[in-house]
């Protein structure tokens, strides 16, 4: 499987190419920055080079793949201009490029608090009404889809056991590790196709979490 990571220099995007790799398969990275290369190809990834703000599409990058995950995001301390450019807008024109590929298969990381973002403040809620709106395009897009809202990211190593819960709401923490790992499996997992999942640090091995995920649309 070809899976373009769109944000492959961030945390948990760099976990999840290094897993894919691991499991054989091609595992790209879409960078902004040169210097990033290098980080990526150490964990047997293959570095894009593109700008998701500047580029018009990002169609040449996503051709070919089986696959798109949308990890980035504009990171804490940035403007509310950039939240929307970035977690939204970098989503949006992702999903163009995925109809314009023919690449069906598309995860992205969203947030809890996603569900309900009027009910947060100041440049944290800016930052989840941009990641509703992204999961809700995403959901209407026709895409193969899914969407996991991640608790609060820790660097804890992570345990292999998560909770999964298709009822939204929820609050905790979770380690990248787990994050990054939770993704390879619902990118091989079809029947998470449609689902939309907020995911914490749990009792569940992996593997069981994800298969037991339902397939039915939910709504942000």
């Amino acid at each position: 499987m070809d899976v373009l990571v769109v944000g492959g220099h961030g945390k948990i995007a760099q976990r999840l190419l290094q897993l894919l790799a691991q499991q054989g398969h091609t595992a790209r990275g879409l960078i902004r920055k040169p210097e990033q290369a290098g980080d990526l190809e150490t964990r047997g990834a293959i570095p894009v080079l593109g700008d998701l703000e500047s580029e018009r599409s990002l169609v040449e990058h996503v051709r070919g793949a089986d696959a798109v995950v949308f990890a980035a995001g504009a990171g804490p301390g940035s403007s509310e201009e950039r939240k929307w450019s970035v977690d939204y807008g970098g989503a949006a024109k992702l999903i163009e490029a995925a109809k314009a590929a023919g690449v069906h298969r598309y995860v992205i990381i969203s947030s809890v608090g996603a569900d309900a973002p009027e009910q947060a403040t100041g440049t944290f809620g800016v930052y989840l009404a941009a990641k509703a709106k992204a999961d809700e395009e995403l959901m209407n897009s026709g895409l193969d889809w899914t969407v996991v809202r991640p608790g609060s990211l820790t660097d804890d190593p992570g345990t292999g056991r998560v909770r999964i819960s298709t009822e939204l709401g929820g609050r905790g923490p979770v380690p990248r590790d787990d994050v990054a790992a939770v993704l390879a499996e619902v990118l091989q997992a079809p029947h998470t196709i449609h689902a939309l999942v907020e995911l914490f640090g749990g009792d569940t091995p992996i593997h069981e979490a994800v298969r037991a995920v339902g397939s039915r649309p939910q709504r942000a």
